[in-house]
């Protein structure tokens, strides 16, 4: 094992080297050769260290059941940090390898460049172990099962937190993060509620220094000071209503959390939030990887049999998926597309500004579309249709279901619904109705943390619907209806 380290090491300096000839700029990467059952680990995990979850070792034995049955295959996973870390399957031969390390260098450059991961901190591995040990030491004190009803209240909702809120960007001057928050010399604040400009007791004129006096008195947790100023940011407009993170606003205003149960809210915010710009970049993120591997490889001494190994698996990478969308394969053939027309610092210029969503928006043309014979279906009856073939229906679908990182868009209406103190939520639908089985259960486990009623009103089928949680028990009626009509 050490002369195989040696060899990669010195294969992965090699390579950098040309990398970086071709105007890629990326952190160090520390390598490291894992068995099939580590990789598949840190893959369920997210990371190599995290807290323990139920869902993690089913999401493990999937992964590793695709492996062991030649499914599908992990060659390697790579971590935005700073040095970045990337894990190389055990077994893989040397020309996959140096593929490998090929992709990994455009991974960590995009990382490094993007816009959209310009304030996730580059500490989070160490964060992460962190976090598991806070909650391993909250199993301890107040059991492990109460530990695992919050946790699997909050991870069903993991998703709906704010990235574009007012956090950052992170400076990394110490091992504490820093939050660098807009200052503003006129703001209010809303205690409870969604703001409606009427906060009581809180005047829009309120000083600075005065606010800041208030919450030094008040303050409970490390937390309370940056929570009390991202709230006034979400509340700076007295017309605005809706509150976008709904973890925040459960750390922040459930009535029933205790202050270990806030954090370990906090614990899933913060790592929704680091991982939230991998979910919004997935397509050109693979796709730019793809792209430079390819050219890398291409700048390296090859013997035939490896030219021709290395033309097998690129072509295997990029091949198009029976089953749904390969954003390696249409990520890289949008790369490819505008290699054409641009020149490379225009690319560069790219990569540091696009997400999936403007990327698919901006770039999938008419001519991809045809070449790569994209359309939309849908199932009708027991089979599957093409519904449309038009170009700009097919890139305007796509870019609809690339939307909040594909995931329903919930906003907050009010934290005292009714005046019993309910919260209601609103789901911001867009043309695609909710999984209403998923979201009774959701409900449930969302009126756990907040401890009384919640209400989500929704469309379905057309029609406005409101659906509430009381006593874990979940009601609906048409909106605008009185709940003596409501259905169980």
């Amino acid at each position: 094992m050490d002369n195989e380290m040696r060899a990669l090491n010195t294969m992965a300096q090699d390579i950098a080297q040309v990398a970086r000839g071709m105007g890629l700029d990326f952190y160090p990467v520390n390598f490291e050769i894992v068995p099939a059952e580590a990789l598949y680990t840190f893959g369920a995990y997210g990371m190599p260290v995290r807290f323990t979850h139920w869902s993690f070792g089913k999401a493990f034995y999937r992964m590793k059941l695709q492996y062991d049955l030649n499914l599908s295959r992990i060659y390697e996973l790579v971590i935005n940090t700073n040095p970045a870390y990337a894990f190389l399957l055990e077994g893989n031969r040397l020309i996959q390898n140096k593929l490998v390390i090929g992709h990994v260098y455009a991974h960590v450059d995009f990382f490094k460049n993007n816009h959209y991961f310009s304030r996730t901190p580059k500490d989070m591995v160490e964060r992460m172990s962190a976090h598991a040990d806070r909650i391993h030491a909250y199993e301890i004190r107040y059991g492990r099962d109460k530990v695992e009803q919050v946790m699997d209240a909050v991870l069903a909702i993991q998703e709906h937190v704010d990235y574009r809120s007012h956090i950052g960007p992170v400076q990394e001057s110490d091992n504490q993060p820093k939050f660098i928050v807009r200052d503003k010399e006129e703001r209010h604040s809303c205690q409870g509620n969604a703001c409606t400009g009427k906060c009581p007791g809180n005047s829009a004129s309120q000083s600075k220094g005065s606010r800041q006096k208030t919450r030094q008195n008040s303050i409970s947790s490390p937390y309370e000071d940056l929570w009390e100023d991202l709230l006034d940011d979400e509340c700076e407009s007295p017309s605005q209503q809706e509150f976008e993170d709904l973890l925040l606003y459960i750390i922040k205003f459930a009535p029933g959390l205790e202050e270990w149960q806030k954090d370990i809210v906090s614990i899933v915010r913060e790592e929704s939030l680091y991982f939230y710009p991998q979910i919004e970049t997935k397509i050109i993120n693979e796709g730019w990887a793809t792209f430079w591997h390819a050219k890398i490889m291409r700048e390296l001494d090859l013997t035939d049999a490896e030219s021709l190994e290395f033309a097998v698996m690129h072509s295997q990478v990029v091949q198009p998926s029976r089953l749904g969308l390969n954003p390696y394969y249409l990520g890289v053939k949008i790369w490819d597309y505008l290699a054409k027309e641009k020149t490379i610092d225009e690319l560069f210029e790219l990569r540091e500004t696009e997400n999936d969503l403007s990327f698919i928006r901006n770039h999938l043309s008419k001519k991809l579309v045809e070449d790569l014979n994209l359309f939309n279906f849908r199932k009708v009856g027991a089979h599957w249709q093409v519904t449309e073939n038009e170009w700009e229906k097919v890139r305007d679908n796509l870019v609809k279901q690339l939307v909040n990182g594909g995931h329903p868009r919930i906003v907050v209406l009010e934290g005292d619904y009714e005046g019993k103190g309910g919260l209601y939520l609103k789901h911001c639908h867009e043309g695609t109705d909710l999984d209403i089985v998923y979201l009774e259960k959701t409900l449930t486990l969302v009126q756990s943390l907040w401890g009384k009623s919640v209400a989500l009103e929704t469309i379905v089928d057309g029609k406005k619907y409101i659906y509430e949680s009381s006593n874990r028990i979940v009601s609906r009626r048409l909106a605008g209806k009185t709940q003596g009509n409501d259905e169980t």
